[in-house]
């Protein structure tokens, strides 16, 4: 069977790690966590920055226009004075999307009381996906994934990232059921002849 190809951005919003005083763990988190969850081919356009608003807006606007059907950033979503991530994201977009923001805060919320400090928050420019991630590794992959807690699952917000980007005129995602289930409607689910 034939998979659309997707172009991802993925990008690490970091002071530190963009200068080299620490190694970066969200880009190759980012990377890993998708090429486990999608059969698509992809393309992979990664950008490690430093917490600079004008330049985190200008490198979601340069990753969009070159074709990225979806932006993933990582990092930069805290209350500190120099997290600017989501005013960044905020000051490209054409709409808003609550939904995954409220989301990520509610697995983290699972983990630590501090998660309501998150800021996280997903937009829509032109016919791309941009979604403002945890900074840890390990946030990064329950928030896309989804956790399961006793006999309670809580979904991951990457369950309705294929469809949304169905929506916006994208390329079809689909997911390895056993990372990731993604969520379409039937009459939006693609047959596989």
């Amino acid at each position: 069977m034939n998979f659309d190809s997707v172009k991802i951005g993925i990008v690490s919003v970091s002071d530190r790690a963009s200068t080299g005083v620490y190694e970066d763990k969200g880009l190759p988190a980012l990377k890993d966590w998708l090429t486990k969850a999608l059969k698509n081919p992809i393309s992979f356009e990664p950008r490690l920055i430093p917490d600079e608003q004008e330049r985190i807006s200008q490198t979601l606007i340069e990753l969009v226009d070159a074709g990225c059907s979806l932006v993933l950033t990582t990092g930069g979503t805290g209350p500190a004075l120099r997290d600017v991530t989501p005013e960044a994201t905020l000051a490209v977009a054409h709409k808003e999307m609550p939904g995954f923001g409220e989301q990520m805060r509610q697995i983290s919320l699972k983990f630590v009381p501090t998660a309501i400090l998150s800021r996280q928050c997903a937009v829509i420019r032109d016919k791309s996906l941009i979604l403002n991630l945890p900074g840890q590794p390990k946030a990064i992959a329950e928030t896309l994934e989804g956790i399961q807690t006793g006999d309670h699952a809580v979904s991951g917000i990457f369950a309705a990232v294929p469809y949304c980007i169905d929506l916006i005129g994208g390329p079809y995602l689909e997911t390895h059921d056993e990372v990731c289930k993604a969520f379409r409607p039937k009459s939006a689910i693609r047959s596989k002849t």
